[in-house]
């Protein structure tokens, strides 16, 4: 028998015994179905609405709130605010940072008006220099005339 036909039949002896064994554990290829998911809760409390909810159970739902290395955080219109142990609020804080953003571009907005009026009033008085010399120069002119 020549290598190719040995190879051959040993394959096709490897492949029965495959089909013969039984894999350890089963075919991966056909997962067991799922059992149906049984219902998440018997209560009906989801049901009611959130004011009945508050009275049966007494919760109370408040800004959310947690506390990392020491530093309290409290969730409040869509930010993390820090519960800070000094005199000023955090919204106070946010609220003078807010103002100073505005007194600044105001600033800026004023500086440049004025760096506007500066350079009207350089260009205006050098046109008032300019007629001033073209006067004198005319007055002159008229002078040698006569």
């Amino acid at each position: 028998m020549d290598k190719a036909c040995v190879w051959e039949t040993l394959s096709v002896q490897l492949e029965k015994r495959k089909e013969l064994s039984m894999p350890l554990f089963g075919n991966v290829f056909s997962p067991k179905k799922t059992p149906p998911r049984k219902s998440a809760s018997l209560s009906n409390l989801h049901t009611l609405d959130r004011s009945t909810r508050e009275m049966e159970i007494g919760l109370e739902y408040g800004s959310p709130m947690m506390n990392i290395g020491g530093q309290s955080l409290r969730f409040e219109d869509g930010q993390w605010l820090a519960e800070s142990g000094g005199s000023v609020s955090q919204k106070e804080v946010q609220r003078l940072k807010k103002r100073n953003v505005q007194l600044e571009e105001e600033n800026n907005l004023l500086r440049l008006k004025i760096d506007i009026l500066l350079d009207m009033l350089s260009e205006t008085t050098a046109e008032s220099h300019l007629m001033e010399k073209e006067l004198e120069e005319i007055k002159n002119h008229n002078r040698k005339r006569k």
